[in-house]
């Protein structure tokens, strides 16, 4: 059962509230003014208050104001003992959940209660959903520590609060969508929706149908009025991938709305006006694609205002063990199975591997890992076998792990361990098999 705060300046009545909501199996909190009751609810946070309209220090009706301010999840519940219908209908638009009298409506409070409690329930589960998006979708999803990856962070964190259109640039699999998405949540616009499309999963016909809508009777089969992916993105942001395929002519549509903010949709003479925020994404070299004659010129020097390259992952290896270990606790979440301790065999391979398919491909193979990992360690036996014998074929002096990476892997090791041991040295020293002398000068070497 949830926690109930009763407020009341009457001792009789709180005492016998609070003794029949305690049989109802309810934990119960209690203040005799709103200065005591602030006290307990930044103490307990109930779900629901049950508050009396009248008390010393101030009026239920307007505490409600304030509740709701700084206490969003909790639920408030009014109390009077003579009820008006002015009041009522203040303290609902004051955020109460209800307003009762005592007395007459004693048999409402244990079921308004429980509607209540359920209620609360809901906020707060909604609002860890909400916190949880936001760091989803937030810079802090950017795994990484490299330089190449924070440059790109950081010119990213710059634009965000900004309106002009960007085009992020790289290999397949490098996390395009991923800054696009932290670039909303960032800016302004974060409110609005976020739409992707992918320009190379429709035909030149139906990515314009798409993108920009039509009207009845545009062509066989468009029954009814259909709002297109820029009309639902507007006043928010939309995420153009793989821009590169866009068809040339469609490319005209999607420079008019850059320079003016409306378009034609399909069968209508009338222009649409939107407010859109335009980011795009490609794996193509534009200069090229403009030289081809298949990509505008006018549309690439439009899009790329600002420009973000991000990096391959071969370019930043040293970021390979902390991306491992975030997907690894993502997977084991996911998988419901407890974080396995991973062997420095296993970061060792992942790092001599040349990943073409980037930061996806790292994220795909983690999952295989996991899944086909017997035992409470993950090893390099975990990884396809292709992988391994990459790995294999590559001499010690030809690895893609400098220094620093290694150091990368040992610290992270070292962290692991620890962490087993419960902080134990002695023990974490035996296991790593090394002096507890050299232990503590590592501790003392990674600042752990």
């Amino acid at each position: 059962m949830g926690k109930i705060l009763i407020v009341d300046d009457e001792d009789q009545i709180r005492k016998l509230l609070a003794r029949m909501l305690e049989l109802e199996g309810y934990e119960i909190y209690q203040a005799a003014d709103c200065k005591t009751a602030l006290s307990e609810m930044k103490r307990a946070v109930p779900d629901v208050v049950l508050c009396d309209v009248f008390l010393p220090d101030g009026n239920g009706v307007d505490f409600v104001v304030r509740l709701k301010k700084e206490f969003p999840m909790s639920e408030v519940i009014l109390l009077t003992a003579h009820g008006n219908i002015s009041d009522g209908v203040q303290a609902i638009k004051n955020g109460a959940f209800d307003y009762i009298t005592k007395g007459d409506d004693n048999n409402r409070i244990i079921p308004l209660l429980s509607q209540a409690s359920e209620k609360a329930a809901k906020n707060k589960s909604v609002n860890k959903e909400d916190r949880m998006d936001e760091r989803q979708y937030s810079f802090d999803s950017i795994i990484g520590s490299s330089r190449l990856l924070s440059d790109a962070v950081s010119l990213a964190k710059r634009v965000s609060m900004t309106d002009v259109p960007v085009l992020l640039t790289g290999e397949t699999g490098t996390g395009k969508e991923v800054f696009a998405q932290a670039i909303h949540k960032n800016s302004l616009r974060n409110k609005k929706s976020f739409v992707a499309v992918n320009c190379s999963a429709f035909s030149k016909e139906l990515l314009e149908s798409e993108m920009f809508g039509y009207k009845a009777g545009a062509f066989t089969g468009a029954l009814k009025d259909k709002k297109g992916l820029f009309e639902e993105a507007d006043n928010g942001t939309i995420f153009l991938d793989e821009i590169g395929e866009m068809a040339y002519d469609l490319q005209a549509k999607l420079l008019r709305i850059l320079e003016s903010g409306e378009y034609i949709k399909i069968g209508e003479t009338k222009p649409t006006k939107v407010n859109v925020r335009v980011i795009a994404a490609t794996n193509r070299d534009l200069v090229q694609e403009i030289e081809n004659g298949s990509f505008r010129e006018d549309l690439f020097y439009r899009l790329s205002v600002f420009r973000i390259q991000l990096p391959a992952l071969r370019e930043h290896p040293e970021d390979i063990p902390l991306l491992a270990d975030s997907f690894i606790r993502s997977f084991a979440e996911k998988l419901r199975m407890s974080i396995p301790k991973i062997d420095s065999s296993f970061y060792e391979v992942l790092c001599r591997y040349t990943w073409n398919g980037n930061v996806r491909e790292l994220r795909n193979v983690i999952e295989r890992s996991m899944i086909v990992c017997n035992g409470e360690i993950l090893t390099s036996t975990d990884l396809p076998i292709d992988i391994q014998q990459i790995s294999e074929n590559k001499s010690i002096g030809s690895s893609s792990c400098s220094d620093f990476e290694l150091a990368s892997i040992e610290k992270l090791h070292i962290i692991r361990v620890l962490e087993y041991t419960k902080g134990n040295k002695t023990e974490a020293a035996r296991l790593l098999k090394i002096g507890l002398t050299t232990l503590y000068r590592k501790i003392e070497e990674y600042g752990l």
